[in-house]
């Protein structure tokens, strides 16, 4: 039904983003590790901030932290991106061609070894789920494991 006018501006007002907000979107969009630091001193579970920071100091070589970081939101398909770009290190560089090598040398390994086994896993997350050959070693990895 019909509003009042007290509840009309209570609505609109609810529309129109925070100075805070505005803040917020300022750093996001600057995108910069300081800016981005700044969105987590404000709000430090925000997901979009971790992620972007974490890419930036994946790319700076200062991946420990990175992967601490990612450990504070819950897992989502950007977060195992970044974090498995963090364990491979120089690996996620590489051409298509040659991470298809190293899964295959490791896939004789990864029934046994839990660290083949995730190495395996990130080298498809930075192979990626547009690459053709990605679904065949996933089916050649449920295999050796099963």
């Amino acid at each position: 039904g019909a509003q009042g006018e007290a509840a009309v501006r209570e609505f609109v007002a609810s529309l129109t983003p925070t100075a805070q907000e505005s803040q917020l979107n300022a750093w996001l969009e600057a995108g910069d590790e300081a800016s981005l630091r700044q969105v987590l001193e404000v709000e430090p579970g925000h997901e979009q901030a971790v992620v972007g920071l974490a890419e930036l100091l994946v790319a700076k070589d200062e991946r420990d932290e990175a992967l601490a970081l990612l450990a504070r939101i819950p897992e989502s398909a950007e977060t195992r991106r970044v974090a498995a770009l963090a364990r491979v290190g120089d690996e996620a560089s590489a051409e298509a061609d040659e991470i298809a090598g190293k899964l295959d040398a490791l896939l004789e390994r990864v029934k046994t070894d839990e660290d083949a086994r995730q190495e395996y896993l990130d080298l498809l997350e930075v192979l990626g789920a547009d690459e053709p050959r990605t679904a065949a070693y996933r089916r050649k990895l449920s295999a050796a494991l099963f």
